[in-house]
């Protein structure tokens, strides 16, 4: 996944005066069944509204969706896109606050992310970044995820 733009960008020290700044977004990148598949075999989870084209396109949907956690999942790699602290020498995923699908990633459309840095919280060796972030989808008017991720930067 390629950034739209360059991300942000810092140090540890510099991260502490950065809540509220935009990280900007991802490029676009398509939704491939192929993809969805994966997902579907490393999951276990074979709902046909994901795997199934003839039988999803009786839904509502009117074909194959990306299952919800594989949405969310495209945040790890956007993150890192957007998101570069110098002298971190360990960054974890430390947890989500919230979570909501408001509406679905069809396989075929086109998706990027985007991120906003909504607060920052210093620990001892690091700081806990709380990251305002979504999952767009092209021609939506609801993003496929909203998300508050929880990424910890220790020096």
């Amino acid at each position: 996944m390629e950034t739209a733009q360059p991300g942000l960008v810092t140090d540890i020290a510099g991260l502490r005066d950065l809540a509220g700044a935009e990280l900007g977004h991802t490029g676009w990148a398509e939704m491939t069944q192929e993809h969805v598949d994966e997902f579907a075999d490393a999951t276990g989870d074979y709902n046909f509204i994901h795997v199934d084209a003839e039988r999803a396109r009786a839904t509502p949907y009117g074909g194959t969706i990306a299952h919800g956690f594989l949405t969310l999942a495209l945040l790890a790699p956007a993150t890192q896109h957007l998101l570069e602290v110098t002298d971190a020498h360990v960054k974890i995923n430390y947890g989500l606050d919230r979570v909501r699908f408001p509406a679905p990633l069809p396989v075929g459309k086109r998706y990027r992310s985007s991120a906003k840095i909504a607060e920052v919280t210093v620990l001892e060796g690091g700081v806990q970044v709380k990251v305002a972030a979504s999952v767009e989808v092209e021609g939506s008017d609801k993003p496929a995820l909203v998300a508050e991720l929880l990424l910890r930067f220790y020096a």
